[in-house]
This record gives structure tokens, C-alpha cells and sequence, in this order.
């Protein structure tokens, strides 16, 4: 496995896959076009997900003026192109403007970091859509390591939806994996002006041998597989070899040169991040052709003593595209 990281770094086998050409909605027999850039649903047949509306009455340490309480909130549910349910939450400000948010590795939609922006984004007057990848939370799906490129095209699919029901995705927003998943997403099809990306990781070979431990990979050149168990010795996933090769050949510096020059892209880290270095911060705004970048002094990973810093930050670069 080793050797397998060595080849890897030394000719990446990455490559920007063509674009998706249907998006399937949930109840419909037939396939969703994806929309065109400017962002026309027309080519779209009119579409149906699972919902069920509801207004959310409590507050929450990350919502201490419920602001989140004040929208109408929906549960959605959408079909990915594999058929799996996406199981996503709608907080309706109102606005058709609407701002998508992407959770990181093994988290989910109700991550505090995702929550705590959407409060500031509806009391700006943003709609905001967070949903659960396949294989996370509560999504259909099998969970994988890697799965980088699969969770592009479940982000494709929510912004096809969202698009069919008539809303302008002004944004989309990622933290940690989810910030690199926006950014292939962004480089893939370009075709939403604002990018956010919180923590992001940008060498994908980092990281690697910390979580999974040198043994770990020993064991997944030998049997093919590592299952990653807790405390009490229950198996909490399982990390395969194509897991670790689709990690390991997803190629981050490629993915951002691609990226169109009339996106904008914002990316935001903490000095004092344990789980992805904020070097890697500087390597984005190294390569990221139109880039902003704000380095938050002492925050972590989850800029979980800064929040409200966050919160303007992603919010003013939002509105500035206005």
C-alpha cells in the first residue's frame, strides 16, 4: 500500500470526468436534463419530491435567536442519479434565492457548522437547502471513504431540483470534504458563480496514514479492506482498496486550475486546525484562478469559537455577487 501511495503521487490517475447528462427526481419515471448554465429549468419536466413542511419552533445553542425558527421548513427528499434518496432540510426565508450547504466526512446535514450559517443566511433573507450525501445521515446509500465524485453528482442533483422548483442557487457552501466536493463541482461544471470552502483538504494523500495508521494499510494491501471500529470494537465503516485508490487519485490541484475564472471562489481556514493543515488553505489560493482567502486566526477545524466570524464572512461574500 505504500508503494501504492508512492505510484499515486508520482502519476496522479485523476481525471475530470464528462458531465452528467441526467439527473433523475424522485416519482418521476423519466430522466431530469441537467439546467443550463444560466440557470433555466425549462428543459426540465416539472418535478415532485418527497416533502413535509413544518416550522421549526425551538432554538438551539446555534441558533440562539431563532433565527432558523422564523423560515418555514421543509424535509426533502430527492433521487440521485443511482436512484438512492437524498434526504435534505429546506429553510424558506421567502427568497428564491437559495444557497446549498455540504457537510464533511462522516457528518451530515445537522453539523453545527452548516447549521449555525444557515441561521445568519435566512436572517439575511437567503433560503438555505442542507441534505445528507448517499451513505451519510440519513440518505440511502452505502458509505465509502473516498466517494468524492459521487457526492458532486448528489450536490448536481440537488441543484437540478432546486432549479426545476424555480430558485436561483446563488451559492454553494462545503466544510472540510464537503468544501473539496464544491470545488470539484465547481471545476466540473461551473455553472454557479459563488463557491465556499470551509477547511478544505488539498493534497488528499495527507491525511491518509494518520487516519487509517500504517498497520491499517498493511492490512488493506493484504485482505483488501480495513474496517475502522470504535471504543467498544463496533465496526463503524470499512475503508477498501477502491476506496483508498479513489481517494488518493482524486486530484484537488487539477480540479481548481479547471475552475472557470468568473466564479468567485472564497476559501476560509483556521490556524489552528488538527485536521487539515491551513497550508493547505494557501495551496487553493495558490491555484484557484479568481480566489479570496481569509485565514482565521486560533480558529479549529470546525471554527467552533468563531462561528459568528464565519457567519459574516461567508455571508458578505455571498451578498457581494449580488
Amino acid at each position: 500500500m505504500l508503494k501504492l501511495l508512492q505510484e499515486l503521487a508520482e502519476t496522479n490517475n485523476a481525471a475530470l470526468t464528462s458531465q452528467q447528462q441526467e439527473i433523475f427526481d424522485p416519482e418521476i419515471a423519466g430522466p431530469c436534463r441537467a439546467f443550463e448554465a444560466s440557470h433555466d429549468a425549462s428543459s426540465c419536466p416539472k418535478t415532485r419530491a418527497s416533502y413535509v413542511s413544518r416550522v421549526k419552533m425551538s432554538t438551539s445553542p446555534h441558533d440562539p435567536a431563532g433565527l432558523v425558527s422564523q423560515a418555514a421548513q421543509k424535509r426533502v427528499t430527492i433521487s440521485n442519479p443511482m436512484g438512492e434518496s437524498l434526504v435534505g432540510v429546506f429553510d424558506n426565508s421567502g427568497s428564491l434565492d437559495t444557497v446549498v450547504l455540504c457537510h464533511g466526512f462522516r457528518s451530515s446535514k445537522e453539523s453545527s457548522t452548516l447549521t449555525s450559517i444557515t441561521s445568519q443566511l435566512v436572517a439575511t433573507g437567503y433560503s438555505s437547502f442542507r441534505f445528507d450525501f448517499s451513505g451519510n445521515g440519513e440518505s440511502d446509500g452505502e458509505f465509502h471513504y473516498g466517494n468524492y465524485w459521487k457526492e458532486v453528482e448528489d450536490l448536481r442533483s440537488v441543484i437540478c431540483y432546486l432549479a426545476a422548483q424555480g430558485h436561483k442557487v446563488k451559492a454553494i457552501v462545503g466544510h472540510s470534504k464537503g468544501g473539496d466536493v464544491v470545488l470539484l463541482y465547481a471545476s466540473k461544471y461551473g455553472d454557479i458563480s459563488t463557491v465556499v470552502n470551509l477547511s478544505g483538504r488539498f493534497n488528499l494523500h495527507a491525511g491518509v496514514k494518520e487516519r487509517l495508521g500504517e498497520r491499517g494499510l498493511q492490512l488493506i494491501e493484504e485482505q483488501g479492506f480495513l474496517e475502522i471500529k470504535d471504543k467498544e470494537g463496533n465496526i463503524e465503516y470499512t475503508v477498501t482498496n477502491e476506496d483508498l485508490r479513489e481517494r488518493l487519485s482524486t486530484d484537488m490541484k487539477a480540479a481548481v486550475i479547471a475552475i472557470p475564472e468568473n466564479l468567485r471562489i472564497l476559501t476560509v481556514h483556521g490556524t489552528e486546525d488538527k485536521i487539515v493543515t491551513v497550508e493547505d488553505a494557501k495551496e487553493f489560493d495558490r491555484f484557484i484562478p479568481n480566489h479570496k482567502l481569509h485565514i482565521l486566526d486560533g480558529a479549529n477545524h470546525g471554527f467552533t469559537q468563531h462561528r459568528e466570524d464565519l457567519q459574516q464572512l461567508v455571508v458578505e461574500f455571498i451578498r457581494e455577487d449580488m
